[in-house]
């Protein structure tokens, strides 16, 4: 089954999205909600391709390379640091006042002309953007590498290591702390249903039609609310073979193209040969914003939320 990578389907689909309106987190006040550290103390954090990455001092000037590290470090309270973000950055709305740096190829020369003290990379371009990286490296400039995921758990982790790196630790704290009981909410929520829904999720339209399997976030989504992918037994980001949606007979179907494919819905009610599919019958086609169930960031809580409602609205639609 041919497959594609997570990172290449977000830059795919952020491409064509707008700016979404967002509020930053007020900065604290002086002294408030910040760690002491001692003077001769640097700041130590082991990235995802296992180098410790060490600071002297709190990062000023930090450079993002994907729209999910920007979304967290807004949410630390961190906006006024961030000095760059690529061409993809559309959230929160201030993201897109930033200079832009390129997108997956990545401006070497415009990075270092910012003067940053921390470039926050991502693993799943840490390979084909080596050089570009060792360049910045050579410079002087700290990079750190952020674990590519698809466990919500681990963007805890992801978080927390943002957090220490910036000496935003109980910022983090705080915000994987609600996250974590959001999301408890919801689960207990679901607990509620007594009949699991069959839910199949395309997160590309024809002709190359996408959907997502078992280790992917949308699926962990799906088994938080007490849903099942109709096309769990198939692994990540899949190209879907038409019979197979058609024999699962999902009794609900999630498009997350639809912010810039207003026809979306209309494009599944009228496939070819899907009219028989119980979700078509029934008209229980909706659509969720991509961002919210692709970003590695505090927005996945809004993503689960956005499903939930889709799949149980009884339930969850309040």
């Amino acid at each position: 089954m041919k497959k594609i990578s997570s990172l290449l389907i977000i830059f795919m689909l952020a491409v064509v999205f707008s700016a979404a309106c967002g509020n930053e987190p007020g900065k604290q006040n002086a002294g408030e909600g910040t760690e002491e550290r001692a003077v001769d103390e640097s700041i130590k954090v082991k990235d995802a391709l296992g180098d410790e990455v060490s600071l002297d001092s709190e990062p000023e000037r930090i450079i993002s390379l994907i729209p999910s590290n920007t979304e967290i470090l807004f949410e630390l309270g961190l906006g006024e640091e961030v000095a760059g973000v690529t061409d993809f950055d559309n959230y929160p709305e201030e993201a897109a006042s930033k200079e832009k740096i390129g997108g997956m190829e990545f401006n070497v020369e415009k990075i270092i002309s910012l003067n940053p003290d921390l470039v926050l990379a991502h693993e799943s371009t840490a390979v084909s953007a080596n050089e570009g990286l060792d360049q910045l490296r050579d410079s002087g400039i700290n990079v750190f590498v952020i674990r590519d995921t698809q466990k919500i758990n681990e963007v805890y982790t992801i978080i927390e290591n943002i957090g220490k790196l910036t000496v935003k630790t109980k910022e983090a704290d705080q915000l994987v702390s609600s996250m974590k009981n959001d999301l408890h909410e919801l689960k207990t929520k679901a607990e509620k249903i007594g009949q699991k829904k069959n839910v199949y999720v395309e997160v590309a339209p024809a002709p190359d039609i996408y959907s997502t399997g078992n280790n992917t976030f949308i699926n962990e989504m799906l088994e938080l609310i007490n849903a099942e992918n109709a096309l769990k037994d198939q692994e990540g980001w899949i190209a879907v073979n038409q019979e197979e949606v058609i024999a699962a007979n999902p009794d609900v179907i999630i498009t997350t193209y639809g912010y810039y494919n207003d026809k979306s819905k209309e494009q599944v009610m009228n496939r070819a040969g899907w009219e028989e599919i119980n979700a078509v019958k029934n008209e229980q086609v909706y659509d969720v914003h991509s961002e919210l169930v692709t970003r590695t960031g505090p927005r996945l809580v809004e993503g689960v939320e956005e499903i939930a409602k889709s799949v149980y609205p009884e339930i969850f639609a309040e």
